[in-house]
């Protein structure tokens, strides 16, 4: 899932409940895999070992994409435990299991 005009806002965990990183990118694969490399070994993904993509939204407007990550930022972690258990209720990594993702909408809030 890369380019072609689209923008992912995404979450990856370290495990079930546990730690939780949220980001935005324009190729979701690479940006995964770069977070499960962990080459920066000084990095908050490397330190809680944040390697598990369990969440993800797709939009068209990369504005309407970092204005939705800087929302997920502010939310409280409930809220985010939520979100992931009503698309991915038993955390899969959807690198490595994209069937697991239950169908939702396009977000694109333009």
């Amino acid at each position: 899932m890369s380019g072609g005009g689209h923008y992912f806002v995404y979450i990856m965990a370290s495990r079930k409940n546990g730690t939780l990183y949220t980001g935005v990118t324009n190729n979701l694969f690479k940006r995964a895999a770069e977070h499960k490399s962990a080459l920066n070994t000084f990095s908050f993904v490397a330190k809680y070992k944040v390697h598990r993509l369990v969440y993800y939204e797709i939009y068209t407007d990369v504005l309407a994409a970092i204005k939705r990550e800087k929302r997920l930022k502010h939310w409280n972690r409930a809220w985010k435990l939520r979100l992931i258990e009503q698309v991915n209720p038993n955390w899969y990594d959807l690198i490595e299991h994209p069937e697991a993702l239950r169908p939702f909408v396009e977000f694109n809030k333009v």
